[in-house]
């Protein structure tokens, strides 16, 4: 019997959605375009250090500093207020990273301590930078992230700027309530909590602008979002979270045997559910007829969720007729692709040059565990001769040959805006879901199968890390392709979910234009431009919507909506930024996909967004 440990099951991941919920109420909603720094200037630092760390021009800080008279000659030890932008970092706080080269004798406690001046943590830096803190190589460029604040309406109104004020030894609340000019209990009110007399730490104080006023709170508009509307969006996410909880609970209740599985997910299965998340509750007519398409599939015998399959030689060389070129579907970086009649189902069998070690064998094991509706499931593999890996085989082609192959309709807008969705998904599910995490770091058209239901699913996941357990001589070397690859990843070879979300915004950009992530202009010298180029022209116009049609692809003809292809390229762009911080999750990115697939436009979205660009991405700007 499973009955109670389904219950003891389902209690945990009743806990286990309500830390989700909770955790959903201390996100930050999005950030603001001034926030100040207090600076303690040290001995041999002077105005020009700062401008070209905090990258503000000194005339611009001194605005904010009408106290110091001759920029110039400032003493030590003197305040100093410093302007930056406060951004919404990873939808969890309000921060703003900055870039520093490592020079020679620096530390990352230096560079907290001194040159940052206690406005971050030796720790702090140490957590957001690759290298470790006894081998960081010099000329390098670190990321230094200071938290900031935008105000609170529930404290008070009245104040829209604030200070990020790092506590030295001799404050205390008295005396910074005099100092700035804000009663105690308000002070208290912005910094719940904090020990004015510690002599360290960090604490957020309202500040006057550069006319020596205090500027009130910013009135809610489509950049932020109500606390009263969060409230709302909580409450009814926590409704829609228990009901799912509830028929996991049921569902598990029934089940009392192992299901055999597929290689196509079968309808009414965990799979089959979150592929009809998109309609359920979307009023867009531009998207209802997808509503009732299921995907069905025989089962496949003798393959069960508890088992990797290993399947012997002989039965894949049949089923691929000795590995005949004529069965040969695809060639890619890690082998050539075979189509197979398999066990009464079609599959794609990738031959790899490579010996299966120890450790590529328990990595292969995990990843034929990996189940999620918009990835290719890996079902098995043989490791006879050879290295082959069993999919699921995934009849329409990839996205590339959509996009730009001969003989094949075009791709209609909303489906483009669902392959795109679906894609999505599949990467917020290997980022996040998975055990362990995984990044893909070869996104491309290319790797974006498409199903017989025009479906979208990622195609390769846990490939590279694979290849780095069956071949020494990868993991010095980069994996990705031209015209995809981030500028921290091909120039310093730094890893991290980020990589994934850049290729993805190039994809973005080849769903509007049809063209190559590389494309060769028409001048005389036939030079070649990449195509997130082409789009940064367009979009940083002052009315980008007016050259934008120049890069549609041709093929969409008129039938594409102009604002939801200008939203779908924000979305790049953001998705793009050099600064990987600075760039969204693919958990945000769903979201504002699954946005644009629903009359949405009267919602107030910012607050689904880490970033300023993604939090103007439906409302336009």
């Amino acid at each position: 019997m499973t009955t109670k440990p389904n219950r003891a099951f389902f209690l945990i991941y009743f806990l286990f959605l309500l830390l989700i919920i909770i955790k959903a109420q201390g996100s930050c909603v999005s950030g603001c375009n001034l926030a100040l720094a207090s600076y303690t200037i040290w001995q041999g630092a002077n105005l020009t250090y700062i401008s070209k760390l905090f990258g503000k021009e000194p005339s611009e800080i001194m605005k904010y500093n009408p106290n110091v008279k001759n920029p110039d000659v400032i003493q030590s030890e003197t305040q100093i207020n410093v302007p930056f932008s406060c951004e919404c970092l990873d939808g969890i706080f309000q921060g703003h990273t900055f870039s520093y080269t490592m020079q020679a004798g620096n530390t990352y406690k230096s560079i907290a301590k001194v040159d940052f001046s206690n406005l971050t943590t030796e720790e702090w830096v140490t957590r957001v930078n690759r290298y470790k803190p006894n081998d960081i190589p010099i000329g390098v460029k670190i990321n230094v992230t200071i938290n900031c604040s935008c105000g609170d309406e529930r404290v008070s109104k009245g104040y829209g700027l604030f200070l990020t004020y790092p506590l030295r030894p001799g404050d205390d609340l008295p005396r910074l309530a005099v100092e700035s000019g804000v009663s105690a209990e308000v002070l208290q009110g912005y910094n719940a909590g904090a020990d004015f007399s510690a002599g360290n730490g960090l604490v957020f104080l309202p500040a006057k602008d550069e006319n020596g006023n205090f500027p009130p709170l910013q009135k809610l508009g489509r950049s932020g979002i109500s606390p009263g509307a969060i409230a709302g969006i909580v409450v009814g996410g926590a409704v829609v979270i228990l009901l799912l909880a509830f028929a996991s609970y049921v569902g598990l209740n029934r089940r009392t045997k192992v299901d055999e599985v597929s290689l196509l997910p079968v309808p009414g299965s965990y799979e089959d559910h979150n592929s009809q998340q998109l309609h359920h509750g979307c009023g867009s007519s531009m998207y209802k007829a997808s509503e009732s398409s299921t995907v069905v599939s025989p089962r496949l015998t003798g393959i069960t969720v508890d088992k990797s399959v290993e399947f012997p030689y002989e039965e894949l060389a049949k089923a691929t007729d000795s590995f005949s070129n004529a069965n040969i579907i695809g060639r890619g970086g890690f082998g050539s692709v075979y189509y197979a009649e398999l066990r009464n189902e079609k599959a794609a069998i990738k031959k790899m040059d490579m010996q299966a070690s120890n450790e590529f064998l328990a990595e292969l094991k995990v990843l034929t565990h990996v189940h999620h509706l918009n990835l290719v499931r890996l079902i098995g593999y043989c490791v006879e001769g050879s290295l082959f890996l069993v999919y699921e085989y995934i009849e329409n082609g990839n996205l590339s040959e959509h996009l730009r192959g001969s003989g094949r309709d075009p791709l209609s807008w909303p489906a483009r805006v669902q392959i795109a969705l679906d894609s999505a998904r599949g990467l917020e599910y290997i980022h996040e879901h998975t055990v362990p995490v995984y990044i893909h770091r070869d996104i491309k058209s290319a790797n974006i199968l498409i199903d017989k239901n025009f479906r979208g699913k990622v195609a390769d996941f846990g490939l590279t890390k694979l290849t780095e357990y069956g071949s020494s001589s990868l993991q010095t070397r980069l994996v990705g392709t031209f015209g995809y690859m981030p500028p921290e990843y091909a120039q310093y070879g730094e890893i991290s979910p980020k990589v994934d979300v850049y290729a993805f915004g190039v994809v973005l950009y080849e769903l509007v234009s049809g063209k190559e992530a590389i494309v060769r202009t028409n001048g005389p010298e036939n030079e070649s431009k990449a195509l997130i180029a082409l789009f940064e022209e367009v979009l940083g116009q002052p009315d980008p919507k007016e050259y934008l049609g120049k890069l549609v692809d041709p093929r969409l003809g008129d039938s594409y909506p102009l604002d939801s292809v200008f939203k779908v390229s924000q979305l790049a762009k953001a998705c793009t930024h050099e600064n990987p911080q600075l760039r969204p999750s693919m958990r945000s990115i769903v979201v504002a996909l699954m946005t644009l697939t629903c009359a949405a436009e009267d919602w107030d979205v910012g607050s689904f967004y880490e970033n300023q660009a993604l939090v103007h991405l439906m409302s336009g700007r």
